[in-house]
């Protein structure tokens, strides 16, 4: 794990990030329980990769509060400053590059086509030139498992497999800070500053609230399905829009959790 910079974020790569506490454009709560975090600051992290055939020095890694995964300052040979996603290995000092024909290095980006099969990648590019759209958060990593007919076949972290444009940009190595799952919160004031308010239970609010309201003591849920604060139903539902048109490029759909016996 590497040490992070206590430094304040680069200024010309930065900006205020905006509060929403969860509102839309009208000012409507469409979103619950969210509000009241700190402010923050948003650092622009170069997803494309396209400094293409420059040599960057990493000079630092940096906290960033709007994701779970660190960020390491690469100050590159004509002057310009970026900020990429920090993979495992990754030191101070190291050089990283992206380009056509740059070596499979951890940090650097290259097209997919030319990364050996069975190489841990991240900032995958779904649409060539667009940037990296998936394996972004912390720990994971994406496996080339073949190459076919113009497309490879990647094994993404939820175990789903399919087909990716081999012309795509990637970036070499596993995500850090993979421990960020196994952190505890702390305390209740962490996840106010985070921006995370009180979620009430629908059984201890009264029935005008909520579909699960009223009643006399601890009165459950009662005996029809669980709803939603507008009478939906809760579980089961199937919200998901059949027949959506990436499906084709799925090979084999990820696994489903099963219930521990």
């Amino acid at each position: 794990m590497n040490i992070l910079n206590q430094k304040r974020p680069e200024k010309n790569l930065s900006r205020i990030l905006s509060k929403n506490s969860g509102r839309n454009s009208t000012g409507k709560i469409t979103i619950r329980h969210q509000g009241g975090r700190q402010k923050r600051y948003y650092r622009q992290i170069d997803f494309r990769r396209d400094k293409t055939g420059v040599a960057g020095r990493v000079v630092a890694f940096e906290y960033d509060p709007n994701r779970n995964v660190h960020l390491a300052l690469v100050h590159y040979s004509d002057g310009e400053k970026r900020y990429i996603l920090s993979p495992i290995g990754l030191e101070l000092g190291k050089i990283v590059v992206a380009g056509l024909e740059v070596e499979s290095n951890i940090g650097n980006a290259l097209p997919m086509s030319k990364i050996p099969i069975g190489m841990p990648i991240h900032n995958v590019e779904l649409h060539p030139g667009r940037g990296g759209q998936i394996v972004r958060g912390a720990g994971t990593m994406a496996t080339i498992l073949a190459r076919e007919g113009g497309f490879v076949h990647l094994k993404l972290p939820s175990g789903e497999i399919r087909k990716v444009r081999e012309n795509g940009m990637a970036t070499v190595g596993q995500l850090g800070n993979q421990a960020w799952k196994d952190t505890p919160i702390g305390k209740a004031g962490r996840a106010r500053l985070l921006g995370r308010r009180p979620s009430v239970r629908g059984t201890a609010m009264h029935p005008g609230s909520h579909p699960h309201g009223g009643g006399e003591g601890r009165s459950g849920e009662g005996l029809k399905s669980s709803k939603t604060p507008w009478g939906k139903i809760a579980r089961g539902l199937i919200t998901r829009k059949r027949g959506k048109y990436s499906d084709r490029y799925i090979i084999s759909r990820r696994k489903k959790k099963g219930r521990i016996k």
